[in-house]
């Protein structure tokens, strides 16, 4: 285990932890919502440094990201756990698998930061990716892995919720080179009822990572019934214009329920409601706005 970087002792062997927006309160012996950060005897551990659930090679269009270093591969990290509980979570296998007294392991042993550097390197990767989970959630690992990154002359992605704590962007930022961000809809309502979280601090996140000149890129799945209405779709097209600026890629991603966690019940996302959020996003002026999970 590794002491956690960010949080608070408090009385009677409690700690707040002030890595996400969810500023968890734990008690002693218990883990904060995301399930891998642990309060022993006053002290908040990490349960998964070094312990990466996945490694792999992608095409960084995968992440996705279309308008940085394309055409180009990307190490990929992730370790078990999530700081939301999204319903239409399409890695559920690894984001939603806490509950006991430990995260469960999946086999990929214990890998310290300068072993994932040597592994982008040895492969020519130009970038790491802290990816398929939440790397707020693996934020020790995930820094160590990225001033080894920067000193090696590889550049940081995270592709993420939106939803970490002001003190992480402040010890992320200047190894910090790219994000996708997921922007999952533009209600408070859904974001508490299918996400487990609240919008306003995603919503502050991008705007200071397009202040700070983070590369950003917006991802947004439509999920049938829940946040497929034209509305939202003008609302999320405003807000990308408006705040983060109309050079910002905006990608449109299709919901496919047999992957899902809790809506296998929906359908598939229909094609041409794909092209209306398309058609709204250039209406706004956007520049780069891509449908994604679709055959062509």
């Amino acid at each position: 285990m590794k002491e956690c970087y960010l949080y608070k002792k408090l009385t009677q062997n409690k700690v707040q932890c002030r890595t996400c927006g969810h500023y968890c309160l734990i008690e002693d012996k218990k883990t904060g919502k995301c399930g891998v950060r642990k309060n022993e005897n006053g002290r908040l551990y990490s349960l998964v440094y070094g312990q990466p659930c996945a490694i792999n090679i992608d095409p960084i269009e995968k992440k996705p990201l279309y308008h940085f270093l394309p055409k180009t591969q990307t190490l990929s990290i992730a370790t078990v756990g999530c700081n939301f509980t999204c319903w239409a979570c399409q890695n559920w296998q690894i984001s939603q698998v806490m509950g006991g007294s430990d995260p469960p392991q999946f086999g990929e042993g214990q890998t310290l930061p300068a072993k994932i550097v040597e592994m982008a390197v040895q492969n020519r990767c130009p970038s790491i990716s802290y990816t398929y989970t939440e790397p707020t959630v693996f934020l020790e690992y995930a820094l160590d892995i990225m001033k080894l990154a920067k000193k090696a002359g590889l550049e940081n992605i995270w592709v993420s919720n939106g939803f970490f704590s002001k003190e992480t962007f402040n010890l992320i930022l200047p190894y910090l080179d790219a994000t996708n961000i997921d922007l999952k809809g533009f209600d408070e309502n859904f974001y508490q009822k299918y996400c487990g979280a609240r919008l306003q601090p995603v919503l502050e996140n991008l705007k200071k990572l397009k202040k700070a000149g983070v590369w950003l890129e917006i991802t947004t799945l439509v999920i049938p019934t829940l946040n497929d209405s034209p509305t939202t779709f003008e609302k999320i097209a405003d807000f990308i214009a408006n705040e983060l600026g109309q050079d910002t890629p905006w990608h449109i991603s299709r919901f496919s329920p047999e992957i899902s966690w809790k809506l296998q019940h929906l359908p598939s996302t229909p094609l041409s409601i794909l092209q209306t959020a398309q058609q709204i996003g250039k209406e706004h002026g956007l520049k780069n706005v891509h449908l994604g999970n679709i055959l062509v």
